[in-house]
């Protein structure tokens, strides 16, 4: 039994010497390498001493006083959920007030496959769409364009046109639903395709929920699908949140994404960091522009990785709602308490799927799951067992969506707000991610900001000396991943793979080619024309794009104008 009424740091000596090392002597720890999956340390056991050393100072020892630091500790850093700085959760009740909403990820090449996935995931209990886009609608091309050839439905649904968006929404109930959509450099057209199919509908703007993920700032750190320089990009998206704050009140009109940056190999650290400094220079363009902190910052919402280690991937939530808090009401000035919260999407990593034995990313699914809903997230996509191979059949994605089921239903772990919380492991994990994180906005400021660093490369380096490391790791056989290079079995594949409807590209084309002869040719030169004199000036281009959309332009015919008064982006080369 532990004594009382002596300091935590004696208490802890007598244990090491009086259990801790007998323990060893008769039965050593296990030969491995105890580290987070970003390769932080984790140490034995964790006690309040965590919680009160700083960068490895020595405790107090006054017993008195380490009670009296851990009590200011909870105060400052931890305190109750719904309170700022909101460390344990935006809301007071958590999931007893509301569960998160389960939003499955879905894009299959052609609108009409595409909107029969999402009324099948309606039909068995999804609670929001989010839209994947094919890779030419991505880098705003029309699928005829010869650039993009072969590329129609890699990724997701092709769009590029509003009659593909308007099939594509079909019967959908779009005042009763909230919609997701993943596109970066074309966001505010496809956007404005969303909006205009709502317009034409009779559905008003401010009934519409949703989330354009509009982070241009990553595509240049991480996933590469941008198309301008990074000034016009983010012109357009500080356009897009003036023109949300006017008009269609309840959307989210970014959504700063580290997903694609831990796909791309970072650590935990780094997708904390730069997410949130991306986040920060959206605020500081758009209080630049003119804005008013709290017309926007309520919107902004956010996108994180769940990955393996599950306590990592807690900590790494709790300490971006902390983080993100203090920068709002401390550097922005914000006064709205909802400016200050953090909400935030997460999908489980897809970079951690494996191609065999694919029925084992079940659980790996299941544990990146769980953390993502111990951390507190806004909504969530689990990816399905077979995306390793192949876009998702329904028997495996219908197990993705079961699997959010059971734990919100079965697991219990919704019944409590931040049940982790208190832990001295996880609240250790938290401050040092906190402190990393700030580390990392020190150098990123050093560089001259998020762009300047951009430029110099700064973000691709770290990146991709966490992923040579992690790869490194696993080639060695220093970290093991199931099937593939420990418990391998050679065996082969037994699990169903979807087909894509063939004539799904011939479809599309066809009604591309039928858009371009039946609409109004003449209209569509002088709204283009348009669009150009507003890229060429400063005004919001918002306006002028959606008189675009509602003439039928297409999207490549849209970013061929931007790209001529904007330019594109040319990569840092990073050696």
């Amino acid at each position: 039994m532990a004594e009382t009424g002596i300091p935590l740091e004696e208490a802890y000596r007598r244990w090491r010497e009086q259990v801790l090392e007998p323990a060893l002597a008769r039965s050593p720890e296990r030969e491995a390498s105890f580290t987070t999956v970003s390769s932080a340390p984790v140490e034995r056991v964790y006690t309040p001493l965590h919680l009160v050393q700083e960068d490895g100072a020595p405790a107090p020892a006054d017993a008195g006083e380490t009670a009296q630091r851990l009590l200011q500790h909870y105060t400052d850093n931890i305190a109750h959920p719904g309170e700022y700085p909101f460390t344990r959760g935006i809301h007071p009740t958590g999931y007893r007030g509301k569960l998160w909403t389960m939003r499955m990820f879905a894009g299959f090449g052609s609108a009409e496959e595409t909107n029969a996935r999402f009324r099948y995931l309606l039909e068995h209990g999804q609670t929001g769409l989010s839209i994947a886009f094919d890779m030419p609608t991505l880098y705003g091309r029309d699928t005829d364009d010869p650039f993009v050839e072969g590329e129609f439905g890699k990724c997701g649904v092709a769009v590029s046109s509003l009659a593909d968006m308007e099939i594509l929404l079909d019967g959908l109930p779009l005042d009763r639903i909230s919609t997701s959509m993943t596109i970066n450099s074309p966001a505010a057209i496809i956007w404005a395709m969303y909006l205009v199919v709502a317009e034409k509908r009779g559905v008003a703007w401010d009934q519409l929920r949703g989330t354009i993920q509009n982070d241009i700032l990553k595509e240049y750190i991480a996933q590469n699908e941008y198309i301008f320089p990074p000034e016009p990009s983010m012109r357009l998206v500080v356009d897009t949140f003036e023109f949300g704050a006017q008009h269609v009140p309840q959307w989210n009109t970014i959504s700063v994404s580290g997903y694609h940056i831990r796909e791309a190999g970072s650590t935990a650290v780094q997708e904390l960091a730069f997410t949130l400094a991306d986040g920060m220079a959206y605020v500081q363009a758009a209080v630049e522009r003119g804005l008013d902190v709290d017309a926007i910052a309520p919107r902004i919402s956010f996108f994180f990785n769940a990955h393996n280690d599950l306590f990592e991937e807690v900590a790494k939530y709790r300490a971006a709602r902390r983080i993100w808090a203090r920068m709002m009401r401390e550097r922005f000035g914000a006064r709205n308490p909802r400016s200050w919260w953090m909400r935030f999407h997460a999908q489980t990593a897809g970079c951690s799927l494996t191609a065999q034995q694919p029925e084992i990313n079940i659980v790996r699914t299941t544990i990146q799951a769980l953390a993502a809903v111990l951390g507190g997230c806004q909504s969530l996509h689990t990816n399905s067992m077979d995306e390793a191979l192949a876009l998702p059949s329904e028997k495996a994605v219908t197990i993705a969506l079961r699997t959010q089921q059971i734990i919100a239903e079965e697991s219990g772990v919704a019944n409590t707000v931040d049940p982790l919380g208190g832990s001295y492991f996880v609240e250790a994990l938290t401050d040092r991610m906190e402190r990393e994180c700030m580390d990392y906005f020190r150098r990123i400021e050093e560089q001259g900001g998020v762009i300047a660093a951009i430029r110099r490369g700064f973000f691709q380096r770290e990146i991709a000396d966490a992923a040579y490391r992690y790869q490194m790791e696993i080639d060695r056989g220093e970290r093991g991943v199931v099937g593939v290079n420990k418990y391998a079995v050679p065996a082969p594949l037994e699990i169903p793979i979807l087909q894509m409807d063939p004539q799904g590209e011939a479809r599309h084309l066809e009604r591309l080619r039928r858009v371009r002869a039946t609409r109004d040719g003449q209209l569509v030169q002088r709204r283009l024309a348009e669009l150009r004199a507003a890229a060429q000036g400063s005004a919001n281009l918002m306006p002028a794009i959606m008189d675009c959309v509602r003439a039928y332009a297409t999207l490549g015919e849209m970013c061929a104008v931007l790209r001529e008064v904007f330019g594109v982006h040319q990569e840092t080369v990073v050696v």
